[in-house]
């Protein structure tokens, strides 16, 4: 076979001056003058920071995936990119997103870069560094950080997010002590690693696991468990192989994946939060995928992961009982998997999980009993979401799935502060809360806020549960019966915008319906009147986000990335 050229060869391959000046700056680094003898360079793209505390143990990951890429004959350098950190980005990390795809994929098109590992584990670190490796369309391959151990208070299992969601509304409830809240504190992240829950970053490694860009088993292990060292070495080996073979992204990320992916998300319960940014990686590789593709192959396949906020357990239970490979080898069983689809160690993912084995059916159920007969994302259609909404039917209350209630109406965030906790508020358990202005462009960023917490006079009913309808998203390891990703949004003067207080409300999950009862006539007179909110900022980052960004059924990408650009060697500077 003949040998293939190398993209690094344009760097360090040429008997010039610029060849010389390439390597002789690369040397004052200890690099004996043969590492660039046509060697495969590999990138590894770390999004490392002790600001990002789901990924603070990358240093140590990194390392593992250097050894493997040494051992397999190619070059590992390692480079930093935006890292966004969930717990502590404000507003919100979303906000980031297409800024850290920017980088992601500038780093990797300006560089000597053969072929890349992605570096993965708080939410928005996954879907930032695939959209950005898919725009340049080069080999690249995913290890995720992995979960934290589960979290332990009081001798009970405790999720993250999860359960301070629930901890909140007991406070707030009256039901515990604020002592008794903030003693959770320290028993809920106990070690490195991202939510444990089948919160976002849960549900990304799996996403990716599902697309085939990652090794088999990569989504559960957990981050402090020896073999996620194994399986970083093993990722080093292989993303050198995948230059040899030329097997770049694209040939992975087909529409065949997505359709496995979405099935996957809907097996295991996962974030609603998948279908925003798959969304967004179909449009870097110009798969034509829709919202109702999320209804289409999500709505006929069975919940059974018994996994927080959906159910029982946590990541750790998840991977000892099989993890990933043995929700797929079930699908496959049943017709829902279209085991052709190529991944990244070159088998097929029907290949990969045709024996996986279930060594716990509480955990991962058998498919004849599951813990919701039709999971996946309930695509929502209406005159309130004309472009769509979507809800997570396994967080939801089943009596709750059809209900007609009055709006008890919130224009922003701050409005919503500042009178939930009013023991006048003229609201009850057959209200629906309704919050504007938290979309792409009205937050901006689309933050985690459409999971509403109840009010207070409503808690101490023992009322756990309403209905919630927003342009916002809410956490992955949220849970309850709420409908987001309005569209469109509300500060774009969407429907949404025209909402007012007391104004019925319909909802349908079984027809797919979301109808706000008012006639046009109405509705066209408020319209007349919406004036649009004035954007917080008028120049900077979050001006050009507000001025490009797309609406949540288009992924909520930058109108200007969407497509793939490739892996083009620039211009030599001079």
């Amino acid at each position: 076979m003949e040998k293939r050229k190398l993209r690094s060869q344009a760097w360090f391959g040429g008997q010039d001056r610029d060849g010389f000046t390439h390597r002789s700056w690369m040397r004052n680094q200890g690099f004996p003058g043969d590492v660039f003898d046509g060697r495969p360079v590999i990138g590894i793209c770390n999004t490392w920071s002790e600001l990002t505390p789901c990924n603070a143990h990358f240093r140590e990951l990194a390392q593992r995936v250097k050894n493997g890429v040494w051992e397999a004959g190619g070059l590992p350098l390692e480079f930093p990119v935006t890292s966004l950190g969930e717990s502590n980005m404000r507003p919100t990390a979303m906000l980031f997103r297409n800024l850290a795809s920017m980088d992601v994929e500038e780093s990797i098109r300006a560089n000597p870069i053969d072929g890349v590992v992605l570096m993965c584990g708080c939410d928005k670190t996954t879907p930032s560094l695939v959209m950005g490796a898919a725009s340049c369309d080069v080999p690249a391959i995913v290890i995720s950080g992995g979960p934290m151990l589960n979290g332990r208070y009081r001798g009970e299992v405790i999720g993250s997010g999860t359960a301070v969601w629930r901890f909140t509304d007991a406070m707030r409830a009256g039901k515990i002590s604020k002592q008794e809240f903030m003693d959770a504190e320290s028993c809920l992240s106990r070690s490195p690693g991202h939510c444990m829950t089948m919160g976002t970053a849960s549900t990304m490694a799996c996403m990716v696991e599902a697309l085939g860009l990652s090794l088999p088993g990569n989504a559960a292990i957990p981050a402090v468990d020896s073999r996620r060292s194994e399986l970083a070495h093993e990722t080093g080996r292989r993303i050198v192989a995948m230059v040899h073979e030329d097997l770049r992204i694209s040939k992975i990320l087909t529409r065949k994946a997505f359709q496995n992916a979405i099935r996957a998300n809907a097996a295991i319960g996962g974030s609603t939060n998948a279908v925003i940014h798959l969304l967004a990686f179909a449009g870097r590789v110009g798969v034509p995928l829709t919202l109702d593709d999320w209804d289409r192959y999500g709505r006929d396949v069975r919940t059974i992961v018994d996994l927080q906020p959906s159910g029982r357990f946590l990541m750790e239970e998840f991977y000892y009982a099989g993890g990933l490979p043995a929700v797929l080898s079930k699908l496959a069983q049943h017709g829902q998997l279209d085991e052709d689809a190529l991944t990244v160690n070159g088998h097929t993912i029907g290949e990969n999980v045709k024996d996986a084995p279930n060594w716990n059916t509480e955990v991962i159920r058998d498919y004849e009993r599951p813990l919701v007969e039709s999971g996946g994302i309930a695509v929502l259609r209406g005159n309130l979401c004309p472009d769509g909404a979507v809800l997570k039917p396994s967080a939801a209350s089943p009596n709750l799935m059809r209900h007609r209630g009055r709006a008890v109406v919130f224009e922003n965030i701050e409005h919503y502060k500042a009178r939930i906790d009013d023991p006048n508020l003229a609201v009850d358990e057959t209200s629906i809360l309704v919050l504007k202005n938290c979309g792409p462009r009205g937050y901006p960023g689309m933050a985690e806020v459409g999971n509403m917490g109840l009010p207070p006079k409503l808690l101490e009913r023992g009322i756990t549960d309403m209905v919630r309808i927003s342009d916002a998203r809410m956490s992955g390891t949220a849970y309850g019966t709420v409908v987001l990703h309005v569209s469109p949004e509300a500060a774009l003067g969407g429907p949404l915008a025209l909402v007012e207080e007391g104004d019925w409300i319909e909802l349908d999950v079984e027809a797919r319906r979301l109808h706000l009862d008012v006639d046009e006539a109405e509705l066209a007179r408020r319209q007349a009147k919406w004036i649009a909110p004035e954007p917080a900022f008028k120049s900077g980052y979050q001006s050009l986000y507000v001025k490009h960004v797309l609406q949540a059924d288009r992924g909520a990408d930058f109108d200007f990335l969407v497509g793939c650009r490739g892996h083009e060697i620039p211009r030599e500077s001079h």
